[in-house]
């Protein structure tokens, strides 16, 4: 390894690089509304006075957002800057902990590395019907964990199973939920490593008590009984109710286990005994988590840990089946052979950049540190934000996520200004903090008909929130006392 080591490090910056320009950067998107916007909030406890519950109850369990927000004060190095080198890091960080996971599993460099451009193409897979990528187009603590749980990974395939413990431990001080899926896998590869091998490995798989980890964590509240606004709130979000998933996301659920049982005999058979005990571990797990989460969304008296996504095991579980799957192809069907080689690469990473061109059409595909960007209300943001109050409280078409052309940006994290709640992301806020319904109900039915509103709707959130400033479309309704607008959007005061 050490010979070739200026090899391997200069393919995993390329991989990394590449993953990178084809999944794009979108800084501000879905999850950073929260995590973005913490760490905005660490740095600066004068913003956000009016909503500030609506993401910091949300990370009470995580040091993420005060570690970068420390990183920040300790460097430097501004905030976008520091996120966009943090989730550079953490690319890197996944692209070698798979090298080194495909390393145990193949011998051969160019599966390993057939492997390893699987996954850097495929960061923006969707998971099932989880609504979960392998690697958000943001800094996300997802990534960073998953890193550090694949580096775990790696250990105990190494047979250094005390290696794994630091990287467990970072992976759950980063992201409790993703970290407690790490321990729980590591827990059936470590059975399945034993010498001499477990008899549920020499023979058909039974669950046994002893190898079963914990899938999530568990927060004081999940025995009280629901609210009608929080069963608003999750009901939103099919991702977080079971057996309302479509049957191509059932699909996605069972295909993993189907692939790994079939993998386990054949590898079985053909004496490759680190790959088949690799793939029963990842079998048994996705066996396990599955019968967890199909309990959890049954059972009415277990209904408030819905939040904890107990389907989320399969984020790590795609993560596998990519990593073997490209393997598996440099193995047997790409081999040394230059062409096979550029077509598989211009394929699988041609497919992927032409998706997230699609998905997100109206905003740059990579949006760097410093550069202005054309998306108009990113325009508006960055106005809001050099131009406003800083205790400023803006309300806005609560289903403004979904808009045209707005690509999912939060305007907490772009706008670092306190807005009335939304019915898109807040909704996922209120589904893991129950506390914030009650909340979240009254300021979303407030703006009910957004589209219609006139000047006296406007006064009615003021008298009633506070609110002083609105952001509408343009034109906008007569009376308003605009200072800005582009081709479509005005920010207004509310007299």
């Amino acid at each position: 390894m050490r010979r070739h080591f200026p090899v391997n490090f200069l393919l995993t910056i390329f991989f990394t690089l590449l993953g990178l320009a084809v999944m794009g950067y979108h800084p501000g998107l879905e999850d950073d509304g929260v995590y973005l916007t913490a760490i905005k909030r660490d740095l600066n406890p004068a913003l956000y006075p009016h909503d500030a519950n609506f993401f910091q109850l949300q990370l009470q369990a995580t040091f993420f957002d005060k570690w970068v927000a420390w990183f920040v004060r300790s460097t430097g190095i501004p905030v976008a800057a520091t996120e966009f080198l943090l989730q550079f890091a953490a690319i890197v960080l996944i692209i070698f902990s798979c090298w080194m996971i495909a390393r145990r599993l193949f011998p051969e460099a160019r599966a390993q590395w057939a492997g390893v451009a699987m996954v850097s193409a495929m960061f923006t897979l969707p998971v099932a019907g989880t609504a979960l990528y392998l690697v958000d187009q943001h800094l996300h603590p997802r990534a960073l964990a998953t890193g550090f749980i694949l580096l775990a990974v790696s250990r105990i395939l190494a047979n250094r199973k005390w290696q794994a413990t630091a990287p467990l431990l970072l992976a759950f001080m980063i992201h409790p939920i993703m970290a407690a899926m790490g321990v729980s896998f590591c827990v059936f590869l470590s059975l399945a490593m034993m010498e001499p091998a477990p008899a549920w490995l020499r023979s058909r798989y039974r669950p046994a008590e002893s190898s079963v980890a914990a899938a999530f964590v568990p927060l004081g509240w999940v025995f009280d009984p629901p609210t009608p606004a929080w069963r608003e709130a999750v009901n939103m979000h099919t991702s977080l109710c079971l057996y309302r998933w479509a049957w191509y996301e059932w699909l996605g659920a069972w295909a993993p286990l189907i692939l790994f049982w079939v993998l386990w005999h054949i590898a079985r058979r053909r004496g490759e005994r680190l790959l088949a005990r690799f793939a029963l571990a990842v079998f048994a797990f996705c066996l396990f988590q599955l019968a967890v989460a199909m309990i959890i969304s049954a059972v009415p008296a277990l209904v408030r840990l819905a939040p904890a996504q107990p389907m989320r095991y399969l984020q790590l579980v795609y993560f596998f089946m990519t990593l073997v799957g490209g393997c598996l192809l440099g193995k047997y069907l790409l081999k040394a052979s230059v062409w096979r080689w550029a077509v598989f690469l211009v394929v699988i990473n041609g497919g992927m950049l032409l998706a997230q061109r699609l998905e997100f059409s109206s905003s740059d595909h990579l949006e760097l540190p410093g550069r202005t960007s054309d998306n108009q209300w990113l325009q508006a943001f960055a106005w809001v934000r050099q131009n406003t109050p800083t205790d400023a409280y803006f309300a806005l078409d609560p289903e403004y996520l979904a808009a045209p052309e707005e690509d999912y940006h939060s305007f907490r994290a772009m706008a670092e200004r306190s807005q009335l709640a939304d019915n898109i992301k807040d909704t996922a806020v209120v589904a893991l903090v129950p506390e914030l319904g009650d909340a979240w109900e009254r300021q979303v039915k407030a703006q009910e008909g957004w589209q219609h509103f006139q000047p006296a709707d406007f006064e009615r959130l003021k008298a009633e929130f506070g609110v002083d400033w609105v952001l509408v479309s343009y034109p906008q309704p007569a009376g308003l006392n605009c200072e800005w607008h582009n081709g479509s959007l005005s920010v207004c005061r509310i007299p």
